[in-house]
Formats: structure tokens, C-alpha cells, sequence
């Protein structure tokens, strides 16, 4: 085997391994600033990228096709659709934050709960769980908002309990994986309160994975915030919601393709971003695991 053989073999596996780190490393950056960029637009002022009206209506100006005056056209309205789907993100992104707060509150009140407490009260929360997971996401909020009405708060909350039993299930296991650790029996051993041990010991180390569970989570709430929209659950009209904008635009499609296209690929790219980031995370904090 020659010297050039040898370099030539040690330098392809260096570029093999090389190679997938250039690529990943560009679209995990991208992936998280379109993310806070969103976030951010929708938290902070989506009247920074624009100074227009999302509820100003001009039937004179209904269905106009994309034009450099209105870069995604108008609706049956009028209303410029651009401008909507930039407040929409409003709506969108803040219930699926609210939805993944309710979720992740619940679920570690509920995982914590059942990881400490004695054998009973475990076996109770659990089969609780059980019962919340046994129906579909989508089917819960619908029957939770059946009973407690149409309206922002209310798909919040449907969907944040909705979504709770992965993060309780995820939080009780590593809490009890946390409690038989060296370092809480030797806790135990020093006499040291119990609160005192699950507060400082156990619950940091419980909630590692929450924050890619979070990411996930936070892509599959907008989902399905912006599904039950459709249906008429949630914001109301002429809210600039893109599930509602969906909704509104479904029977002009022929005509004015442009009015539900647009809101479709926002909330698809911005779905898509935030879960290839989360399966990103996700990946990433196995291999330090392993």
C-alpha cells in the first residue's frame, strides 16, 4: 500500500464525517431563525413588516390577482392577503404557544406527581393519563370545546389538555429514573427533606428532554389550532387566522387560488421549520444520552 493510498484512505472517511456537519449545521440555523422570526413577528408587532389593515375590506378590489401592489392578491373581500397572513401568524403562533404552556404545565404537574408519589396515587394519575391519551388530540379538544364553547381561550385550553399525557408520561419516567440515582439515596442517607430533593435534584434532571418535546409540540399545536379553525372553533371572523383564512377561501379556490395557497404554504413551511428543529434537538440529545 503506497503513502498516497494511505492518505487517500484517511482523508475520505475524514470528509464522509466532515460532509453531513456543513450541511446540517446551515439548515438547523436557518430552520431555528425562521422559527424566532415568526415567533418573534407574531409576539412582538407584525405592523413592523407591514403598515396595512388585515380587516380593511374593498369589495371594488375583490380577488385581484398577485401584483406587485399585492404580492399574494386579495380576498373575496378585497383584503389584502399578505398583509393578513402576517397578522395571522399572531393568532397562529401565540395559540400554539398558549396550547404547549397548558400542555407542558399539566403534564409535569401530573408526571411529577405520579413519579413521587407512593404506589397507589401512581397507579391513579397514570391510568388518569391513560384515559386522556386513549382519545386522539384532534377528537378531545373537539369534545372539551363542545361543552365549553366556541373562542381563542377555550381552543387553547382544549388543546393544551388535549396534548398533555406525552409530556406526563415523559416526566414520570425520568423522575423515577432520577429518584433510584446514587446521588438522591445518597440525599436520603443525609437526612435532607424530601421536597428539598425533588426540587433540587430530581425535577432538573426529570425535565431534560422537555425542551425538544417543546419544539415538537409547539409545531403540532399550530397544526392543530389552525385545523379546528377551519372548522369554526376558534377565532372568529374576520380574525387573521390561517386556519380561518383556509376556511374562508376554500369555495373561491377555482377562481382565486391565490387567497388560500398563500396562507396553506406559511403554515406549512413555519410547521414543517419547527419540527425538522425538534427531530434536530431530538437527535442531537440522544447521541449525548448515549
Amino acid at each position: 500500500m503506497t503513502a498516497e493510498s494511505l492518505e487517500l484512505g484517511t482523508a475520505f472517511p475524514v470528509a464522509r464525517t466532515a460532509r453531513p456537519r456543513v450541511r446540517r449545521l446551515p439548515v438547523g440555523v436557518l430552520l431555528s431563525g425562521l422559527v424566532l422570526f415568526v415567533t418573534a413577528v407574531a409576539v412582538a408587532a407584525p405592523q413592523l413588516l407591514t403598515s396595512g389593515d388585515p380587516l380593511l375590506a374593498n369589495p371594488a378590489l375583490s380577488h385581484l390577482p398577485p401584483s406587485f401592489e399585492h404580492p399574494a392578491g386579495t380576498d373575496i373581500q378585497g383584503r389584502d392577503v399578505l398583509v393578513r397572513i402576517i397578522h395571522g401568524a399572531r393568532y397562529s403562533v401565540l395559540i400554539g404557544l398558549g396550547a404547549t404552556a397548558v400542555a407542558v404545565a399539566l403534564g409535569v404537574a401530573f408526571g411529577v406527581a405520579a413519579g413521587v408519589a407512593p404506589g397507589w396515587a401512581d397507579r391513579a394519575v397514570s391510568r388518569l393519563v391513560d384515559v386522556v391519551a386513549a382519545f386522539p388530540e384532534v377528537l378531545l379538544a373537539l369534545l372539551m370545546i363542545a361543552f365549553t364553547g366556541r373562542g381563542t381561550a377555550n381552543l387553547i385550553l382544549a388543546l393544551g389538555v388535549a396534548g398533555l399525557p406525552k409530556y406526563a408520561r415523559t416526566v414520570r419516567a425520568n423522575v423515577q429514573l432520577a429518584r433510584s440515582a446514587g446521588y438522591v439515596e445518597q440525599a436520603l442517607t443525609f437526612g435532607l427533606p424530601r421536597t428539598r430533593i425533588v426540587l433540587r435534584h430530581v425535577l432538573p434532571n426529570a425535565l431534560g428532554a422537555l425542551p425538544v418535546m417543546v419544539t415538537i409540540g409547539f409545531g403540532g399545536a399550530i397544526i392543530g389550532s389552525s385545523g379546528l379553525s377551519f372548522l369554526g372553533l376558534g377565532p372568529q371572523p374576520p380574525a387573521a387566522e390561517w386556519g380561518l383564512m383556509l376556511s374562508e377561501s376554500r369555495t373561491y379556490l377555482r377562481q382565486a387560488w391565490w387567497s388560500g395557497v398563500f396562507p396553506g404554504v406559511a403554515l406549512t413551511v413555519v410547521v414543517i421549520a419547527a419540527t425538522v428543529l425538534g427531530r434536530a434537538l431530538q437527535a442531537r440529545y440522544e447521541r449525548r444520552n448515549r
